[in-house]
């Protein structure tokens, strides 16, 4: 079995502080054994009026390349929560990526659905399309925990995604993720762990948790849930946090020998 790690984050509108509270998460992961340690959403940097502009900055590229360094440097798989990149519209994309424990790209994901809501707490209305382009392309890659699919936040609320992920052969999932406060009381938990119990897959749910000033007030509650639903590991309810749990592979295949609903559906997506 190997071991897996998520970093529970308080992003604000410092990116240099930014990084250096996830390069911290990214070695305590490792002193607690994991090969793969998750970030969360816009952890580089909070501020949606600012993203476009900081998308097409220096400051941008090189705290990659600093996370690629700190993946070489400390032999971890690293998957970057979302971070902006620049789109040809004019927008960004919020892209996760995913480097190897020799700092190298391992795969790369555009968020596909955007979170362009109305939620009954201070700020109100989310336009995530303002800034955002909706990405296209599914993602997996091979790692040393397993088959890991990509997701970010929002796409937790659409089934087919994750569907789509398990039938292409994955076995983790990865969900890094800014939940608001209102909705993450109301869904969150719920989300991952039927996520999990329908793909029979785990999923790796890494939050911000904490008020980023400007109304913004993250849910938290990170947590790695088994192919089973059950939550086997889970983050303090908010603030900075590091937690793991061993992914446990021959448990996965007994479940889904056992209960083999991938080859029993009878529709198509």
């Amino acid at each position: 079995m190997s071991r897996v790690a998520l970093v529970q984050m308080v992003s604000g509108a410092d990116p240099e502080a930014n990084l250096e509270q996830a390069i911290t998460g990214v070695v305590a992961a490792k002193a607690q054994r994991s090969a793969l340690v998750v970030l969360p959403e816009n952890f580089l940097l909070f501020d949606s009026k600012r993203l476009i502009d900081f998308a097409n900055s220096t400051l941008a590229r090189t705290a990659l390349e600093s996370l690629a360094h700190t993946a070489a440097k400390h032999s971890i798989w690293i998957l970057v929560g979302s971070f902006p990149v620049p789109s040809t519209d004019g927008r960004a994309f919020s892209r996760s990526l995913l480097f190897n424990a020799s700092g190298e790209v391992a795969a790369q994901y555009d968020k596909r659905h955007l979170f362009d809501v109305d939620v009954a707490d201070s700020k109100g209305a989310y336009r995530e399309s303002s800034w955002i382009a909706p990405g296209e392309a599914l993602s997996l890659a091979r790692t040393p925990v397993g088959e890991l699919g990509l997701s970010i936040c929002y796409d937790l609320r659409f089934p087919v995604h994750f569907q789509r992920l398990r039938q292409l052969g994955a076995e983790l999932i990865s969900v890094p993720s800014a939940f608001t406060q209102v909705t993450g009381e109301a869904h969150w938990e719920v989300l991952l762990r039927a996520r999990a119990i329908e793909n029979q897959c785990y999923i790796l749910g890494a939050g911000q948790g904490g008020d980023h000033g400007n109304s913004r007030l993250t849910f938290g509650h990170s947590m790695i849930v088994d192919p089973w639903g059950e939550v086997i590991a889970q983050s303090k309810p908010q603030g900075f946090d590091v937690i793991s749990a061993e992914i446990d592979l021959a448990r996965l295949v007994r479940i889904r020998t056992a209960m083999p609903v991938l080859a029993q559906r009878r529709d198509s997506y």
